[in-house]
């Protein structure tokens, strides 16, 4: 059995707006993202109509550690069922910023859809980041690919169907 990678700590500082609530958590043991919820005030609710976007507030701050990220996305469930994700996907939180964490959801569903205090409204993955140094050159590299852009590498594997 392989050993399991050492947990990154991260700080988190819960806002005046987020007590009372628990804290974003894994759901299960293989789980790679946090469920963050969602900090209304108490007896409130936001109705994201079809095409709507919102601002969702977490009631958390975050200290990433420096070479390290933190990447809010979509929750599969939400996509699927309500065609609810975040608009942004997936959303960078940088090792340096401290503010509160956001979550910018977008209803691309049919019908309006309501989002209530301590809904768990989207996923944090902590990911390391590492840095780069682009250097300019004259030519790049040639490669199978190469300028092929978009659509370049086909719709199928070559695989039919057995007649």
């Amino acid at each position: 059995m392989k050993p399991r990678a050492e947990a990154v700590k991260i700080g988190l500082k819960r806002l005046p707006h987020g007590k009372g609530l628990p804290l974003p958590a894994y759901q299960t043991p293989g789980a790679a993202g946090i469920d963050l919820l969602a900090a209304l005030p108490l007896n409130t609710k936001i109705v994201l109509e079809p095409g709507g976007r919102h601002l969702v507030q977490t009631g958390i701050a975050l200290a990433i550690p420096q070479d390290y990220e933190a990447q809010v996305r979509p929750r599969s469930g939400l996509a699927r069922d309500h065609g609810v994700t975040v608009l942004n996907a997936p959303g960078t939180i940088d090792s340096d910023y401290r503010g509160e964490v956001g979550v910018l959801l977008i209803n691309l569903g049919d019908e309006p859809f309501e989002i209530v205090r301590g809904a768990r409204i989207a996923q944090l993955v902590v990911a390391a980041c590492a840095r780069a140094v682009l250097v300019e050159t004259a030519e790049l590299t040639v490669t199978q690919r190469d300028a092929n852009g978009f659509g370049s590498t086909g719709t199928f594997t070559g695989w039919e169907e057995p007649k």
